[in-house]
């Protein structure tokens, strides 16, 4: 439960998690297409907080803040430190693929997440391990990626197909909007496996969905080769890679939320309607969608020996993102219209 306080100079303090978080500038206007608040943002998180927690709790998260509000300038921010104000603030050590670190705030409890809210975050891009055991990602992430003429109905038809694998191989994959135009379908896993296993598998998946329906799905890294296909981006899978979080709030005009939803709202889903002003009466009717998902931790095994048969049959790593340094087993990071020339 939270209590609330109003303190002078427009500052209200919400009493989270035995912490006292302030919200300064209360009323100001973060999402002008409907109005909302700073405030009205905050309770967002306040009515979503028990899935909310479930889906990120004890992660490390990087901010995105628009200190101006949606539509306004942003930056990411990744380097957070405790102040004298707030001594409690928790961080974890986390590092890019060049093998800088620095120390990300974790999202411990909600009183972490509010007072990143009053920074004014507007995205949570979560990373795929806890801070407790940071070798091992235990969430696969299937990122549903539209290409330039892609509509949301082939990002459904691509999900349904993703869902159909995944029934087949045994595995349980749990959708959510992007709080945009796409769709992910996260796989939580137990924690065995490390980051370069679980792209693997990512890779493995998309190039067996783009197999069975080529005419809709694409494996493919550079964008020339797309066309108006629904891209599978594995490379979202790859250490050190961050993705939104379910439940956070997108900073576009009115608030959407990148929010879960059951498989048999795939055909009725619509992502425009889940926004912060909608989705709390959403989460009350219906429950989490994704309530017991982390109860049940799955193998990656399946995934996986999609990937050894790949390599068996001669097939070379995908192109990894290029911050990487080269990978194994990598092909020539070249666009294929650039090789050609070459």
């Amino acid at each position: 439960m939270a209590g609330e306080d109003t303190v002078p100079h427009e500052t209200v303090v919400l009493e989270v998690a035995g912490r006292n978080v302030r919200i300064t500038s209360p009323g100001k206007v973060v999402f002008p297409g409907t109005g909302a608040t700073k405030l009205d943002l905050a309770r967002y998180y306040l009515a979503v907080a028990e899935p909310l927690m479930a889906a990120m709790g004890g992660r490390p998260v990087l901010l995105q803040r628009f200190p101006k509000g949606a539509g306004g300038p942003s930056f990411f921010q990744k380097r957070v430190a405790p102040t004298a104000a707030d001594p409690w603030l928790t961080t974890t050590v986390v590092s890019t693929p060049n093998g800088t670190t620095s120390n990300a705030l974790v999202a411990v409890d909600l009183a972490h997440v509010l007072w990143a809210v009053n920074l004014g975050c507007l995205g949570f891009h979560v990373w795929p391990v806890t801070a407790a055991d940071p070798a091992h990602a235990d969430e696969l992430r299937i990122d549903l990626d539209p290409s330039p003429g892609v509509t949301f109905a082939m990002i459904r038809e691509a999900a349904a197909e993703t869902k159909a694998l995944l029934d087949e191989l045994g595995v349980a994959g749990h959708p959510k909007t992007t709080g945009n135009r796409g769709i992910h379908v996260y796989i939580r896993l137990q924690p065995r496996w490390d980051g370069i296993e679980v792209r693997s598998a990512a890779v493995a998946v998309a190039r067996e969905l783009e197999r069975r329906r080529p005419d809709l799905i694409t494996a493919a890294w550079w964008k020339e080769e797309r066309g108006s296909r629904v891209f599978v981006d594995f490379n979202q899978n790859a250490p050190h890679k961050t993705v939104f979080g379910a439940w956070s709030v997108r900073a576009n005009p009115t608030g959407q939320v990148s929010a879960p939803f059951d498989w048999a709202e795939l055909v009725s889903i619509s992502p425009p309607e889940l926004t912060i002003g909608s989705v709390p009466a959403r989460l009350a009717e219906r429950g989490d969608p994704w309530a017991g998902m982390s109860a049940h931790r799955q193998s990656l095994e399946p995934l996986l020996a999609l990937h050894r048969r790949d390599v068996a049959d001669g097939l070379p790593d995908a192109p990894w993102p290029p911050v990487y340094p080269k990978m194994p087993g990598e092909p020539p990071r070249v666009a294929p219209s650039r090789a050609k020339k070459s």
